[in-house]
């Protein structure tokens, strides 16, 4: 590798850090006839995997020079950085080369805007192209389709990419419009409705025949600069849900803002985004997505923010405490998934042991259900009797261990067990 491909290397590596719509799930590309790499149930770029698996991908930018002047934005045209662009076959033969050396299992490729947005958008398929066709590489792809491309180059992205990402980067058209006044909400929207359709008949057509093209088979996804704008968490989760429902993503990241700029309609440059308010965010749209809460029950006008010191399962249990304690030997699973500290392979786990016997504490202790949580939402079989604990004494145990004005008369009724 030569002096300057090294040198655009850390510059457009270091730019991409900023994207962090970069984990892969439900691509089932194989690998056949002796190619490169394959793509099958993995997640990309130092995710973690179901299993517990860690892989990673080459992501980089193939530019960061833009036209455009984002506020939030590194690479905006006024920001005075170090400049570069890599050429097509430059970014496949990296691509390849750290395959090779098995530094990567996959690519997620971004990019400035060059000069317009097709202009930009068919150098990216071209590079993806290149490495399945010429290079055979079956390893996962992840593209950034850019907002007001052609719905011809869309769609040649979606044959060669294994997921492709358009991001509405402000929660609201208000903020963008604020913040990026040279972009249009539709120029993202439109886009991900062409996808959504074209995915849909790809999933139709391949019914009625095996031999159909793979399109897009790890979907599509966004990702959203919070904390930029004044939206409030409940704005925030209330978007993303109606992306999920209207356009079928498969996920949408949180980017908490990192002051970058001095621009009079930002933050200020010393008051970044905390890091636990991005992971409040996903572990609501966890709750979203896989156990059947509505944002309306974790979130509302009155109360519009995730609270920072509790997960939002806690903090919705301990507002609603008429519905336990439940008992772990006839609750449904449905109901079992929203106690505190069950998650939804420990709920399963119930549901298949208590066919064959009652459940007790130390069963659970088994299965690694974490006790000092669960305990004051769950009813055991032989259970002790229980004293009924108020929320903030229960939030003060699980937030200090124990460690409370209640500890003694506590620790007394766990002798119980």
């Amino acid at each position: 590798m030569n002096t300057r491909t090294i040198e655009k290397l850390s510059i457009l590596a270091d730019a991409a850090k900023y994207d962090v719509s970069c984990s892969s799930s439900g691509s089932k590309r194989k690998n056949e006839n002796g190619g490169l790499g394959n793509a099958s149930g993995m997640g990309i770029c130092h995710a973690y995997t179901e299993d517990g698996r860690c892989v990673s991908l080459l992501k980089i930018l193939l530019t960061n020079h833009c036209i455009y002047d984002c506020a939030y934005c590194i690479s905006r045209k006024s920001n005075d950085v170090r400049r570069a662009a890599f050429t097509i076959d430059e970014v496949v033969d990296l691509t390849i080369s750290f395959y090779r050396r098995n530094y990567i299992e996959g690519l997620f490729l971004s990019s400035g805007i060059f000069k317009n947005a097709d202009y930009t958008m068919e150098r990216l398929v071209k590079i993806a192209q290149k490495l399945r066709t010429e290079h055979r590489f079956n390893g996962y792809i992840h593209l950034k389709a850019i907002p007001g491309a052609s719905e011809d180059l869309l769609h040649q992205a979606g044959l060669y990419a294994d997921r492709l990402s358009m991001n509405i980067e402000m929660p609201t058209s208000e903020g963008l419009a604020l913040l990026a006044p040279d972009k249009k909400r539709e120029d993202m929207v439109q886009p991900m409705k062409y996808l959504k359709k074209a995915i849909a008949e790809n999933i139709d057509s391949k019914s009625a025949s095996n031999r159909s093209r793979l399109f897009l088979p790890a979907g599509q996804s966004t990702q959203m600069v919070v904390g930029a704008t004044k939206e409030t968490d409940w704005d925030v989760l209330g978007i993303a849900t109606e992306f999920y429902q209207k356009m079928k993503l498969k996920r949408v990241y949180y980017s908490g803002y990192v002051p970058v700029s001095n621009d009079k309609r930002l933050p200020s440059v010393g008051t970044p985004v905390p890091f636990i308010r991005e992971n409040r965010l996903y572990q609501a749209d966890w709750l979203l997505r896989f156990y059947g809460f509505r944002v309306g029950e974790l979130l509302s006008p009155a109360t519009p923010q995730l609270e920072m010191e509790i997960d939002p399962k806690l903090s919705w249990a301990l507002k609603n405490m008429q519905v336990f304690p439940v008992d772990i030997n006839s609750a449904d699973y449905q109901l079992l998934i929203k106690v505190p500290g069950l998650g939804l392979e420990s709920a399963r786990k119930i549901c298949t042991a208590r066919r064959f016997g009652r459940l007790n504490w130390e069963h659970l202790k088994k299965m690694g259900v974490m006790i000092n949580k669960v305990r004051y939402f769950l009813i055991c079989d032989k259970d002790y009797e229980r004293k009924d604990w108020q929320p903030e004494q229960i939030r003060s145990f699980i937030l200090n261990g124990g460690a409370s004005k209640y500890k003694a008369a506590f620790s007394a009724q766990l002798q119980l067990f």
